[in-house]
């Protein structure tokens, strides 16, 4: 068996499961300050005979592994976790292999192993949720550059008559200061998932959402994008970025997964809400490939 960790800025998942992805046990931590929710973790995980742990976890994190800084939060507006080591301190509590990464690469990551990016060598995970994170695989590898992409920061064109500043602390109208959860709940005075199906929330969120993926369409070339998130529970959400997709490539790109197959090629993540948890799974299980090549 293999441990999980979906660490959020509100909560962390941890789990148990196998190599093909399948989840027997879970519990979920509230998010508070480090040494009481990383206390919590490490009490889950206690005797129950993992042979590795995946961590995926928000960011931003240093992924460098010949940083000094490896494996610390950095910049998070979580400001009792800004410059937190979370790898050596679940290192320090549980003898086991970790491997970590962000929420969102762990979420490709399963989603190409068991999930709706199988058979791919190209894809991007997007999550619309607290905030809005990308993970990217590029010929079958998760992308890794100067650090962990940040897709939720692409800057968007404000719709006409739009006039709001957005939430996004360090860039105000990025597509997540304009299209995540708080976004809408700031822009709207209610939560998402209390907005009726004709409100005029879902063309505008449909409207950024699209912006977004426009862009990583034309400079990432994915194979498939897969939207998950708490925002995109809202089924209704999925034909109205095709939609808007298509209206924004205005016919530039002809190729038959946007032309044709567009359902096909915009789709939910395979593994439901799951997917950051298997991410977990599929993290570990590299940890321990990589001891067994070393």
């Amino acid at each position: 068996m293999f441990g999980a960790i979906e660490a959020g800025g509100t909560k962390f998942v941890c789990g148990i499961g196998d190599d093909r992805g399948r989840i027997v046990d879970q519990i979920t931590i509230p998010t508070t300050v480090p040494e009481e929710t990383l206390g919590r973790v490490a009490e889950y995980f206690q005797n129950k005979a993992i042979r590795a742990l995946g961590l995926g976890c928000f960011g931003p994190l240093d992924l460098d592994p010949a940083s000094p800084t490896y494996g610390f939060l950095t910049s998070t507006p979580k400001l009792a976790w800004r410059g937190f080591n979370i790898l050596a301190n679940l290192r320090r509590r549980l003898a086991v292999p970790i491997a970590i990464d962000t929420d969102v690469n762990a979420a490709i990551l399963a989603e190409h192993r068991w999930g709706a990016a199988q058979g791919l060598h190209t894809a991007l995970y997007l999550t619309v949720g607290t905030g809005i994170g990308g993970g990217i695989l590029v010929e079958g590898q998760i992308l890794h550059g100067m650090m962990h992409p940040e897709a939720g920061h692409v800057i968007v064109r404000r719709a006409a008559g739009d006039n709001f500043p957005g939430v996004c602390p360090a860039h105000g109208d990025c597509l997540e200061g304009m299209a995540s959860g708080p976004a809408i709940e700031k822009r709207w005075g209610s939560k998402g998932r209390d907005l009726p199906l004709d409100h005029p929330a879902w063309d505008l969120e449909a409207g950024y959402l699209a912006q977004g993926l426009v862009t990583y369409i034309c400079v990432l070339s994915p194979q498939r994008i897969l939207l998950g998130g708490g925002v995109m529970q809202q089924a209704d959400l999925f034909p109205r970025i095709r939609q808007k997709v298509r209206e924004m490539l205005n016919g530039y790109i002809q190729r038959p997964e946007i032309v044709a197959n567009i359902e096909e090629y915009i789709v939910p993540p395979g593994l439901g809400t799951k997917s950051g948890l298997c991410g977990g799974l599929a993290l570990a299980m590299k940890a321990t490939e990589a001891r067994k090549e070393g």
